[in-house]
């Protein structure tokens, strides 16, 4: 049998109990090796080398002690010249007996005081000791760098100085006699410079910093001129020891007279060494101090380039932002400054832009500019270096602005370096706000560490989606994330440029309730109640809240949200409560406001509020549900005194549920997902309310929207083919109850996705929900298929493949073109567009010789002047919400420095997120029968009592009232100049007599010719009969009087002809009217209504406050009140 124990191996003595008991004897008999690394570095020249040179504070310290010690020598060589006497002899009595008693003449120089010095015991001791040192140290340092060339050891210049300052001294420790004997001493201010700089770079390897280039240059240059002249000095006042006898000062005086070439000629040397001397010393400096000069020269233009550092001190001292772009361009600069320091707190602050490009000329002379010189530090440098973030003092910085280059070719990779940037300041500054912008929707998920993010498809296609719905949404929002304090336009004739450039002035603010003067005694009222009143009382519009304990903001959360102490609240007004005075104005007499009827807004708000509620006679009756007398509410006649009169409902303090109830105006979306109407049934269409079964890309806000019951197959999204389920292949065959809506774009990106889903929200009524037409390419025959003469709205992206060119601003070059071939096509066609730069827009819908346009573009050139940031307002097609460019958006996000709730309330206001118990924002339409209610104050108490909706803004279009010449050139230009063609043409033909006879009596012979000409060519002619003759006259008079504008319609009429498309409803759609429209954000509440007006309202969320059950809705009575309350407020 096998004994188990000799087959086990023994345990490890680490692992045996007796081992840890006595110890670890048995490690001797254990076979392992103990191996012992870096063995080279034991030896006793590495420890020295370790010790000297390797380790960087040791090798501080040894260059310092260095430093002084050469520093020392010299001082001791400046005592020995002040104790020295020059008249007497020294120390050559064993030498040279008698050589006190020579004295100088010009023909014979005495160099004995040039030989010999006066050194006393004490100061020879030190001096020696000193050389002694700085020998030793040399020696050592130099068999510590020996790497095989011993000749490339001793003649290095700090070595040859260190001998011959050094070996004497020790000599005379061995020859007492040679005690006194001179020794240039002074030479060691140059070992004394070298150490200096070996010490500096020392000092910055020590302290883990990167040396500045332009330090060093700078110590060089003042080191070198030092030593230059310290060593003119002591070598003209000791060879002038046989000569003039100067003292140290006076030989200060002399190098400092002849290096500034002054020369005064006071002071010269006289014995031909010291002249020597000077002419090598100016040799020397005019050699070694233009190099120095010019490297310094070199490095400031290269530190000019690259923006040099911000300094540890500042960043702590002073607060300062970090500006990351990858190109800086002037447009973009400005729009950051101007907007960053609109803002009073911002005044003190820093910007340091930090861009891997030289920088521009366009930016450098802005910059020089003493307004921004003073604040604004430009760096040349990339953010995925640790270097330049430490040059940018990006961990002490209070926000940094990452910006994406949106004129790139391809945007997916502008992303990406986005995402770097941003990833190497988060792990970098991991306290540092950031704020970055990307292009692409897709690639937002990689950044959501940062504190605020702009996507800029995101908010592109939601603006233009909501232009369609809500006319000049995207004028609306620009106007509200820049920053302006209304003053332009108010020097202009106009009053629409007045009211429009005033009102342009509102922005959004923020303030706690309890805090608030607006909104303080509205503690416990609901909402609409505190928004009303507000409006009423201070001209503010309260549009939302937000509770202490929530993120969450809410945009009008209806009249059931009872207002707390501690809600901050968000309110548009044209500046904000803490900067605002508040006058108590005395009462109007009842016959001044009989007589008040001001067509616009008033000067001040303030005054506005007040005269607001007296100019009109309201007459508050119960809030009872009545029946439905009429459709609409009209105004009472002046007869009936006594009778009963049309009225607005009073705002409640608190909702009453059942008042409430009756009068939502989404009863008939309730009664929509119940019971289809006919349309749905006709079209086969069954709508659902859910989200969206797939995301397009990560990161994308569900949406609760408008869904179809089942997937519609992919052949049958082909419009211009058809396939197995549909036959149709034009929108006309489709037969669309609501007009269409057509988007062309480059590409079908991710990006629509935020264009569809606001149209399909589930707030929005499927009544109005509009068909959607993607075109791909837009040639005629496409559009022509597509229905464009019937559509409602055409929207043109911007294309992706032309937003680079190699002039900046020809990257909108296409779109214009294509917009304005469309707008010359389809006069009438509602084209909504968006450019890369906001200077393009003056393009947009060009007439040449407009007079009314070259007024507008002086207005614009004037508010530019002014420093104005929103010098483009007043342009038509921006006004009129065309137009706009996503550039303008980039203030947001700045904004968001100082306002940090701007982003989530703009997502809000366009449907990109969405929030239970928000409002979204929706527009209604001023008709004939909502004028009896006058005023906008009327109509916000009517919405705030009725639906619970708060109105921000009114969307106004007026005809163009210019005067008669102005009219005639830019309403039609065409036409004018047709019939200025054809005036001429007649005129010519019947005075063509007189003119040929006033023209020709001066040349006879010219006449002859000329009737002689005419003869023979009558005689060529065919003879036509009278009719045909006539026939062909009237059909050429027809073509030579048709406008350009009959010559379009014509070909597009062949076209469909052509296609097979129906033409009947193209002449109706050429009919354009010449108006221009504008936006009033926030009007003052005396502001009269007029036709066609769109008031811009914020809807309370429909799903905030569902009834529990559906009968009650069904019931006749509410029924009843409900139909009454629409027609009341069908505006």
């Amino acid at each position: 049998m096998v004994d188990l124990e000799s087959e086990v191996p023994p345990l490890p003595p680490r692992y045996r109990f007796r081992d840890l008991l006595l110890g670890d004897q048995g490690w001797q008999n254990d076979d392992r090796v103990q191996v012992e690394f870096y063995m080279n570095e034991n030896t006793f020249k590495e420890r020295l080398k370790l010790f000297f040179i390797k380790n960087q504070r040791s090798s501080l310290r040894i260059r310092l002690f260095n430093f002084s010690l050469k520093l020392l020598s010299c001082l001791l060589y400046i005592i020995r010249v002040l104790l020295d006497d020059p008249t007497q002899g020294h120390g050559c009595k064993e030498l040279n007996r008698g050589c006190s008693s020579q004295n100088y003449t010009p023909a014979k120089i005495d160099w004995s005081p040039i030989i010999w010095v006066n050194r006393s015991l004490p100061l020879w001791g030190l001096q020696v000791s000193v050389a002694l040192i700085s020998l030793f140290e040399t020696m050592l340092l130099g068999y510590l760098s020996y790497k095989g060339n011993i000749w490339e050891q001793v003649l290095r210049i700090p070595f040859l100085l260190e001998i011959i300052n050094a070996v004497p001294f020790i000599i005379t420790i061995f020859w007492p006699a040679l005690r006194n004997l001179f020794i240039p001493v002074f030479l060691n201010c140059w070992l004394a410079k070298h150490a200096l700089e070996n010490m500096i770079n020392d000092l910055h390897r020590a302290i883990q910093r990167t040396q500045s280039a332009m330090f060093n240059q700078v110590l060089i240059l003042i080191s070198t001129l030092l030593c230059l002249i310290f060593t003119c000095i002591c070598g003209i006042q000791h060879l002038e020891r046989a000569g003039n006898k100067l003292t140290l000062f006076d030989s200060l005086y002399f190098c400092i007279v002849t290096f500034s070439t002054v020369g005064f000629g006071d002071v010269t040397p006289k014995i031909w060494p010291s002249k020597l001397l000077v002419v090598i010393m100016i040799c020397v400096a005019l050699v070694v101090l233009p190099i120095q000069f010019e490297q310094l020269a070199y490095l400031w233009m290269e530190r000019q380039k690259s923006g040099g550092n911000y300094s540890r001190h500042r960043a702590q001292t002073e607060k300062h932002v970090v500006l990351c772009v990858s190109s800086l361009k002037i447009d973009l600069l400005m729009d950051f400054l101007n907007e960053f320091y609109a803002h009073p707190r911002l005044q003190d602050y820093y910007v340091v832009i930090l861009c891997p490009t030289e920088m521009d000329a366009q930016v450098r002379r802005v910059l020089q500019i003493p307004m921004w010189s003073q604040r604004v530090i430009y760096l040349q440098g990339s953010v995925l270096k640790d270097q330049d973030l430490l040059r940018a003092k990006m961990d002490d910085a209070e926000a940094c602005f990452i910006l994406s280059s949106r004129c790139e070719v391809d945007r997916t990779a502008a992303d990406h370096q986005t995402i770097l940037r941003a990833w190497a300041v988060k792990d970098f500054a991991p306290k540092c706000p950031l704020y970055v912008q990307i292009l692409k929707p897709e690639n937002k998920f990689h950044i959501k560490f940062a504190d605020h993010v702009v996507c800029e498809e995101e908010f592109k296609y939601a603006m233009l989606a909501l232009n369609c719905i809500c006319p000049a949404t995207s004028t609306l929002i620009t106007l509200l994330v820049h920053t302006s304090r209304g003053q332009e336009g108010q020097q202009s004739p106009e009053q629409w440029q007045k009211m429009y450039g005033r009102c342009s002035g509102n922005e959004v603010y923020h303030i706690n309730l309890e805090d608030s003067t607006f909104f303080a005694e509205y503690e416990g009222k609901s909402f609409t109640y505190a928004s009303f009143h507000a409006h009423k009382k201070f001209g503010v519009c309260l549009i939302g809240v937000r509770r202490e304990d929530n993120k969450n903001i809410l945009l009008n959360p209806g009249p059931r949200y009872i207002m707390s102490a501690t809600d901050i609240c968000f309110y548009i007004n044209i500046t904000k409560e803490e900067n605002s005075a508040f006058k108590k104005q005395e009462q109007h007499r009842k016959n001044n406001e009989s007589k008040s009827y001001y067509h616009g807004p008033s000067r001040l708000p303030l005054h506005s509020v007040i005269a607001s509620m007296g100019t009109v006679a309201i007459d508050l009756q119960d809030t009872g549900c009545r029946s439905s007398s009429g459709p609409t509410l009209t105004l009472p006649s002046e007869g009936s005194k006594n009778g009963r009169r049309s009225s607005i409902a009073p705002v409640l303090e608190v909702a009453d549920s059942s008042s409430l109830q009756a009068c939502d105006l989404l009863s008939d979306q309730s009664e929509d997902e119940t019971t289809p109407s006919d349309d749905d049934i006709s079209t086969g269409l069954e709508y659902a309310k859910g989200y969206p079964p797939y995301s397009p890309y990560i990161g994308s806000s569900p949406t609760f929207c408008h869904l179809l019951h089942e997937k519609v197959p992919f052949c049958c999204l082909r419009l211009d083919k058809g396939c197995q389920h549909n036959y149709c292949e034009d929108a006309k065959a489709y037969g669309f109850k609501n007009k269409l809506i057509i988007v062309a774009a480059e590409t079908a990106g991710n990006g629509l996705y935020n264009f569809i889903v606001p149209l399909r929200a589930y707030y929005r009524p499927k009544k109005e929900l509009n068909p959607i037409v993607l075109l791909l390419d837009n040639p005629l025959d496409d559009l022509l298929r597509c229905g464009v003469t019937f559509a409602a709205n055409m929207v043109v992206v911007d294309k992706e493949s032309t937003m680079s060119a190699e002039e900046d601003y020809m990257a909108d070059a296409k779109t214009i073109v294509n917009v304005q071939t469309l707008f010359r096509l389809f006069s009438s066609l509602s084209i909504i567009t968006e450019l890369t730069h906001p200077a393009n827009m003056r393009f947009m819908q060009f007439r040449a010789k407009d007079c009314y346009s070259l007024a507008l573009s002086k207005l614009e050139k004037k508010e530019r002047e002014k420093g104005s940031n929103l010098a483009f307002m007043f342009r038509l097609p921006f006004a009129a919400g065309r137009v706009f460019s996503i550039s303008m958006l980039d203030t947001l996000l700045y904004q968001s420095f100082v306002k940090d709730y701007m982003i989530s309330i703009t997502r809000l206001l366009l449907g990109l997120d969405t929030t239970p118990g928000s409002g979204f924002l929706c527009s209604m339409k001023i008709t004939e029968d909502d004028l009896w209610i006058r005023t906008y104050a009327r109509l916000y108490q009517k919405l705030c009592s009725s639906t619970g909706d708060i109105p921000i803004g009114i969307y106004r279009t007026e005809s163009q009232k210019l005067t008669t010449s102005e009219s005639q050139i830019s309403i039609s230009v065409e036409e004018w100049e047709d019939t200025k063609d054809t005036k001429e043409q007649i005129n010519n033909r019947n005075n063509h007599r007189n003119s040929t006879s006033s023209d020709q009596s001066d040349h006879p012979l010219l006449r002859r010719k000329s009737m002689q000409w005419a003869r023979r060519l009558s005689r060529k002619v065919p003879k036509h009969s009278g009719k045909t003759a006539e026939k062909i006259s009237q059909q050429r008079m027809s073509l030579y009087k048709r406008s350009e504008r009959q010559e379009l319609a014509e070909l597009v009429k062949n076209r469909m002809k052509h296609l097979g498309l129906s033409t009947a409803g193209y002449d109706e759609m050429n009919d354009h009217q010449n108006t221009l429209s504008y936006i009033l954000i926030n009007p003052s509440p005396d502001t009269r209504l007029e036709l066609n007006d769109v008031v811009y309202l914020i809807r309370p969320d429909p799903l905030a406050y569902v009834p529990n059950t559906i009968s009650s809705r069904k019931n006749s009575f509410c029924n009843t009140i409900g139909q009454d309350a629409r027609e009341e407020t069908q505006l």
